[in-house]
């Protein structure tokens, strides 16, 4: 197989549309966001600014940094712009969010010449057009090709050619593999496994023992250039969530729950835009020294109502800290929904006093609660996602994103 694919990474998105509308920010400290950091320049990343930071934190990072709000409009249409020049070079895309895409120019290269020369034209082209810069990995499947554009940045281009995969990717840190974070990181190197070269030459039922008899195998297919999933234009979403960093060290556990809530609001009002149900939801807790746990809950019948959300993502979140806070504050609340099937009416079923009224769909008060939501997500759709919500949520006065990034951040999902 040729080196056919691409994955495009705009380069410091939010940052750079903003220096792109106020050119006085160039070669500056500075931040995209509020209360926490949306996105940084690369001038204030040299000072250990990253994005999920609380702005407090920031500050003490790099006291000449300047916070600037986000303009989302200018966000979803330089977006739009940049994905449109790639569209000129082949019609097989796939975005993941607002900023990055893979494509797919094997059908394309004897019109336009190798998939490297298609990199560089694209790249000079999205310059000259959008004054805006990406970073381009090339290689003969997606996962090298993500690997090869996170090489590549900023605003540079990484061809790895099939004869010299391994050569690439054996001398990386075993994190680069997809679905290895900091505590698989961390367990690894307990076993002596610290490059992508060590995770190679592991025994796969060694590795099936320790993580699974997929997760294991599967992060040893990925170490050795072993991945064979294509480009799909469209697809079907296996997930919908969301989180919320608030950055600092918050105890308070009414905040805790006005956060969750909101992030419940979210993933459920996505959930009942596609038409789905959730029945696994998984609670991801964020420690303030950034160490992450989840847990996760399956229940008989799926669900897709706020207050339900919330239920079962609270009980999670409280699980979580009572197991592993050892007096840590939070810093990021996130929630992700699994096993989504096709919504269906609810038939009321006959009340036997078994409890959790909530987080059972046929159940009077959770049929009241879906009907509600309905109607609080056509008043949102005619008069904005402001117009109505919890008052908790609303008035709480958090500084969180507005939904209106997050939205965009979301990776865009048809189907």
């Amino acid at each position: 197989m040729r080196a056919s694919i691409l994955h495009v990474d705009l380069d410091a998105f939010y940052a750079s549309v903003e220096e792109r509308r106020n050119p006085a920010l160039h070669g500056k400290a500075f931040a995209v966001g509020g209360g926490v950091v949306l996105s940084a320049s690369y001038e204030a990343r040299r000072y250990g600014v990253r994005s999920g930071m609380g702005a407090r934190r920031a500050r003490e990072l790099c006291p000449q940094i300047i916070i600037v709000k986000g303009t989302f409009e200018d966000y979803r249409s330089a977006s739009d712009d940049v994905f449109e020049i790639c569209r000129r070079f082949t019609p097989v895309i796939e975005q993941m969010s607002i900023d990055e895409a893979f494509l797919d120019v094997s059908g394309s290269e004897h019109l336009f010449g190798p998939a490297e020369q298609i990199a560089h034209d694209l790249k000079a082209l999205t310059l000259t057009e959008t004054r805006l810069t990406v970073s381009i990995g090339v290689a003969r499947s997606k996962f090298l090709a993500k690997i090869a554009s996170k090489v590549a940045k900023p605003d540079g281009i990484v061809v790895v050619p099939p004869d010299r995969e391994r050569e690439f990717l054996d001398p990386l840190p075993v994190d680069a593999i997809w679905g290895i974070g900091a505590a698989t990181k961390e367990r690894l190197a307990r076993y002596g496994v610290e490059s992508v070269a060590d995770l190679a030459a592991m025994p796969r039922a060694t590795l099936a023992g320790w993580f699974g008899p997929y997760l294991g195998p599967h992060l040893q297919d990925l170490a050795v250039a072993r991945d064979a999933r294509q480009v799909k234009t469209t697809h079907r979403a296996r997930s919908v969530g969301s989180q919320s960093a608030f950055g600092g060290d918050v105890h308070d556990r009414a905040r805790w729950d006005r956060i969750l809530l909101g992030v419940a609001d979210r993933v459920s009002r996505r959930l009942r835009e596609k038409d789905r149900s959730a029945a696994t939801i998984t609670t991801r807790v964020r420690f303030s020294d950034m160490q992450s746990v989840t847990r996760a809950r399956t229940l008989s019948a799926p669900i897709a109502t706020t207050d339900g959300l919330f239920a079962v993502a609270r009980g999670l979140m409280l699980t979580a800290v009572s197991e592993a806070s050892e007096g840590r504050g939070l810093s990021l609340l996130g929630i992700r929904t699994t096993k989504l099937r096709v919504a269906a009416p609810q038939q009321l079923e006959f009340d036997l006093g078994l409890g959790d009224t909530l987080i059972r769909p046929g159940t009077a008060a959770s049929i009241q609660r879906y009907d509600l939501d309905r109607a609080v997500d056509e008043l949102r759709e005619k008069f904005g996602s402001k117009s109505v919500g919890r008052a908790s949520v609303m008035l709480g006065g958090d500084g969180w994103v507005p939904d209106e990034f997050r939205e965009l951040a979301q990776a865009r999902e048809t189907g």
